[in-house]
C-alpha cells in the first residue's frame, strides 16, 4: 500500500503567504521562504506553492521567491500559477520545482497538458482544478476561482488524465477555508472517474477530517493551508494519529 501524503500549501500573493475563505477575503500569513523551511523540517511529504493571482492578473509566476524557497527544502515541490506554456514549465522547473501544476493555462490551451507530459513526463504534470457546485453540476472554475468556465469538472479531469496529467489536485471552492471537512462527495465522484493519484484540497479543520478523508478509496493525499500555518494541526501529530488508525503514512 502506498503511503498517504500530507501536503501543506502556500498560497502566495505579492511575495507573501495569504489565506482566505471560499477563495475570498485574503489575509497575510507569513514569509513563504520561512514557511517552506518550517514545513521541510515538520514532516511534510511534499509542498505546494501557488502564485494565486498570476493567472487572473495575466502575468508570469514569480521566480525569485520560488528559487529561494526551493533551495531551503528537500521534499518534493509542486508549483503553479500563471503556467500557460512549455516555457513556463521550463522556467519553474529550473527554479527548483519537481512538479508543475496547471489550471487556467490548460483551460485556455487544452493541448498544454499533452505537450508538457510528452516533454517532461506524466509524473511532472499536475492538473489542478478549482471546482464549485452550480445547478447540481460540479463546475470547473478558472482564474483563481473567479470565472465559471461552464465545463463539467469530472469530464475535464478524465480528459486531462487521457492527455497525460499524472496527478490531480481537486480544490473545492465550496469548502475552501471553512474547516468543516473535505468535500467527500466531490472527491468520491472524481476518484471514481480517474486512475491517477487524487489530492484533496479545501476544508480541513482538524485531525479527524484527514482520518475521514483516507477512509475513502482513491484519495492519495490531503492538502491544507491555514490549519498548518497557524499550528492548529501539527503534521507529525497528525501522522501519528493516522498511523494509529491504520492509515499508512511516512513518519
Amino acid at each position: 500500500m502506498l503511503a498517504k501524503r500530507i501536503i501543506p500549501c502556500l498560497d502566495v500573493k505579492d511575495g507573501r503567504v495569504v489565506k482566505g475563505v471560499n477563495f475570498e477575503g485574503l489575509r497575510d500569513m507569513a514569509d513563504p521562504v520561512e514557511m517552506a523551511r518550517f514545513y521541510n523540517d515538520s514532516g511534510a511529504d511534499e509542498l505546494v506553492f501557488y502564485d494565486i493571482t498570476a493567472s487572473f492578473e495575466g502575468r508570469r509566476l514569480f521566480t525569485d521567491v520560488l528559487r529561494r524557497a526551493a533551495s531551503e527544502i528537500f521534499i518534493p515541490l509542486t508549483v503553479g500559477g500563471g503556467i500557460r506554456s512549455l516555457e513556463d514549465f521550463d522556467r519553474v522547473l529550473k527554479c527548483g520545482a519537481d512538479k508543475v501544476s496547471v489550471n487556467s493555462g490548460a483551460i485556455a490551451d487544452p493541448d498544454l497538458i499533452a505537450a508538457a507530459a510528452k516533454k517532461y513526463g506524466d509524473q511532472c504534470v499536475v492538473l489542478s482544478m478549482d471546482v464549485k457546485r452550480v445547478d447540481g453540476q460540479f463546475r470547473l472554475f478558472a482564474k483563481g476561482g473567479r470565472e465559471d468556465t461552464g465545463i463539467d469538472a469530472m469530464e475535464w479531469a478524465v480528459r486531462g488524465v487521457a492527455n497525460g496529467a499524472g496527478e490531480i489536485v481537486l480544490n473545492s471552492i465550496d469548502t475552501d477555508g471553512v474547516k468543516q471537512g473535505f468535500d467527500l462527495e466531490m472527491l468520491d465522484a472524481l476518484a471514481a472517474r480517474v486512475d491517477v493519484p487524487v489530492i484533496a484540497s479545501g476544508g480541513a479543520g482538524k485531525i479527524e477530517d484527514f482520518q475521514e478523508l483516507f477512509r475513502h478509496p482513491g484519495i492519495d493525499a490531503g492538502l491544507a493551508a491555514s490549519i498548518f500555518h497557524t499550528r492548529q494541526v501539527d503534521i507529525r501529530e497528525l501522522k501519528r494519529a493516522l498511523r494509529a488508525g491504520g492509515v499508512e503514512v511516512r513518519l
